[in-house]
């Protein structure tokens, strides 16, 4: 337990020196909390390096800190919406049906911008997709570092955090993008 915390501790200094005016973003290590073993004769894991992409921080649409870099080392797909815009609500069953599908192997995050906490957890409550976890990006701090200017679109990570697309995706288009994170 000691060591995680020793272990968290340094992530979080190497996270800090992370976001210096620095011209060059150096990779953070992360040691995963399950790799962590009980006894001291088990083997250690690989660190996970956590990419420039997963270099952010937020708060969920409760207002509780969310931190990216625990998403580091598993495929992850960013949905941008907007607690008004109909293509994000026509697509909420589709990430809906997919983060129970797929949740175990990849991670969604939706990103709400462009709207009013109450909305957001409005759209939210309506469409059902309280099993992803939403951060609210009023202020667009997350839009802004992904180039994002419209909504919906999606930012694709595979396990390593390169951005294999970004842009808009039907339901089929989506599916095809998550099975071949997965795969």
């Amino acid at each position: 337990m000691r060591r995680r915390a020793v272990l968290l501790s340094a992530a979080g200094v190497l996270l800090a020196a992370g976001c210096s005016s620095a011209p060059v973003e150096q990779p953070t290590f992360v040691q995963p909390a399950a790799a962590v073993p009980d006894k001291s004769d088990a083997p250690e894991a690989a660190p996970i390096v956590v990419p420039a992409t997963l270099k952010f921080s937020g708060k969920t649409l409760d207002g509780k800190p969310f931190d990216a870099t625990t998403l580091a080392g598993k495929p992850t797909i960013l949905w941008f919406w907007a607690p008004w815009c109909a293509t994000c609500a026509s697509e909420a069953q589709s990430i809906r049906d997919l983060q129970e599908e797929y949740g175990d192997r990849l991670s969604f995050l939706g990103i709400a911008g462009m709207g009013a906490n109450s909305e957001m957890h409005q759209f939210v409550k309506d469409l059902e997709v309280g099993n992803v976890t939403h951060l609210d990006d009023g202020a667009g701090k997350i839009w802004k570092k992904f180039k994002i200017t419209e909504q919906s679109l999606y930012v694709v990570l595979d396990r390593s955090g390169v951005v294999k697309s970004t842009g808009y995706l039907d339901d089929l288009q989506l599916t095809a993008q998550v099975k071949a994170l997965v795969a």
